[in-house]
């Protein structure tokens, strides 16, 4: 981690983010708001993990968005690409030691509930992590006993329905539950899903918050929903149709997430 760390702050100079952002799937459109970017690929950061799967930059993306220092992950290493909770970890701790202080994760997501169509915009008030899984298992320190009551943070989360409010754009909230991919959920698992609780489903997000709130960041989320859960239509689900309509919704969660940074102070 001291490594990617000493090579970012090398190749950045002076710039101090104090915001950090992870971009989802087809969630590329942020990255061209940004003034000044200064690109730099996942694979000439030391100890960084390169993502297999299409449809994700593998890149770090700093500058600005108004007057306010960002610094974007565009993309990210699932779960199921190593069967690894913690592949992020390297990533956010880097965040952390080169300022960050605040994260904003988005992600793909398929929606449980008839009210939240494809293309819609939600943000994460709360998730259920039903993967089984954890990216602290094996942390040899009581650090790893997390507390993730305010997972979430309520004044970043608040400022994120205000830029919405401000730009008229419609914002759900709710529940995302963390599957463990990459095979998508059956019509019982959604059934299940939307019994305990759940408004969207999807393959990511989860272990990145728990990581963040280990290394004391500051955390908000939301997810882009690109289709209805699986059951819900009759349709068959597939990554393409992820790619295709993430677009959609991921021009709008752009406009909130630069209205809520740039506005800041």
């Amino acid at each position: 981690m001291t490594a990617a760390a000493d090579y970012l702050q090398e190749k950045l100079g002076a710039f101090s983010p104090r915001y950090g952002i992870v971009l989802g799937s087809g969630l590329g459109a942020l990255v061209e708001a940004v003034a000044e970017p200064i690109r730099i690929p996942y694979r000439d950061i030391p100890d960084f993990p390169v993502s297999s799967v299409s449809g994700h930059a593998g890149e770090l993306v700093a500058g600005k968005l108004g007057d306010e220092p960002v610094v974007m992950l565009s993309g990210r290493v699932h779960y199921y690409e190593r069967g690894d909770a913690n592949a992020m970890r390297v990533p956010l701790e880097t965040l952390k030691r080169i300022g960050v202080e605040s994260l904003i994760v988005t992600n793909s997501a398929g929606s449980l509930r008839e009210d939240m169509p494809p293309g819609s915009v939600m943000r994460i008030a709360d998730h259920i992590a039903f993967s089984g899984s954890n990216p602290l298992i094996g942390v040899e320190s009581d650090n790893r006993f997390v507390g993730m009551t305010n997972a979430y943070d309520a004044a970043l989360s608040e400022r994120m329905e205000e830029a919405a409010d401000r730009l008229s754009i419609p914002l759900w909230r709710g529940v995302y539950m963390w599957f463990s991919g990459p095979s998508f959920e059956t019509p019982a698992e959604i059934r299940m899903a939307r019994i305990v609780g759940a408004d969207a489903v999807g393959m990511s997000t989860v272990p990145e918050v728990i990581l963040a709130r280990f290394f004391g960041l500051r955390v908000a989320a939301a997810s882009v929903i690109t289709n209805f859960g699986a059951g819900m239509t009759g349709a068959e689900l597939s990554h393409e149709e992820t790619k295709e309509m993430a677009p959609l919704g991921g021009e709008r969660l752009a406009a909130i997430l630069r209205e809520m940074i740039a506005s800041e102070g």
